[in-house]
């Protein structure tokens, strides 16, 4: 099993007022699942989302990623996890103005000690060639298209070779028609063997995904897969 959360709750102080964002979860993902997470503002899959990114801790209960517990874990080592395990892509892309796309993608790999200058750029470079932006690569974000920013974005999730990719509304700043090749490099990638959880509030998106999970009120309220409920 990949993923395993067991009993997770999550709970923020608002002043005077305790938040229960996650009220006792169960969850198990495995390899290679493509998996759309939808509900409402509020509804617990932000930070559902943020727990299995290891970008925050749970309240109460286990989090095991790929066998290994996280739960007690450093921030430093959570760090380490994060860089390693998980691949990020966010709805506004989250790419440095400054540097071209294959320096965007290169930065997780800076922070990978084992791995060299030649082979990081190698790395990059499989990596964009990967989402079709080989001719792309030596330009900077103000001078591709949000489909291409995208696609970068995916690229730099990519390159460490992650045992999972997070993506949070990955095609809501898109149009519809880079949203259907945004979604089509996804179901690729699937294909490809990637194990892939969005985020999304949109049916036709989820509609990708081979198993849709709903959040209402900190809980999963329903969990859907292909030919049946899960």
């Amino acid at each position: 099993m990949l993923i395993e959360i067991k009993a997770v709750t999550k709970e923020y102080r608002v002043g005077i007022e305790t938040i229960h964002a996650l009220a006792g979860v169960d969850l198990a993902i495995e390899k290679n699942e493509y998996i759309a997470v939808m509900g409402a503002s509020g509804s617990g899959k932000s930070t559902l989302m943020n727990l299995l990114g290891c970008l925050d801790k749970c309240t109460t209960g286990q989090y095991l990623l790929n066998n290994h517990q996280t739960t007690a874990l450093s921030e430093k080592a959570l760090a380490v996890v994060r860089n390693k395990e998980i691949g990020f892509v966010f709805q506004s892309f989250e790419l440095l103005p400054k540097m071209n796309a294959l320096k965007n993608v290169e930065l997780p790999l800076i922070y990978a000690s084992d791995v060299g200058w030649f082979q990081r750029r190698q790395m990059a470079q499989n990596a964009l060639a990967q989402v079709g932006l080989t001719d792309r690569m030596y330009h900077k974000p103000n001078q591709l298209s949000g489909g291409q920013k995208q696609r970068v974005a995916i690229a730099r999730a990519l390159v460490c070779n992650p045992s999972i990719i997070l993506a949070d509304e990955p095609t809501g700043n898109l149009d519809s028609a880079t949203t259907s090749d945004i979604l089509n490099l996804f179901d690729q990638l699937h294909l490809e063997g990637h194990t892939i959880v969005l985020v999304t509030h949109e049916d036709d998106v989820a509609k990708h995904a081979r198993r849709v999970i709903k959040m209402h009120d900190g809980l999963i309220a329903s969990d859907e897969v292909l030919g049946g409920v899960k």
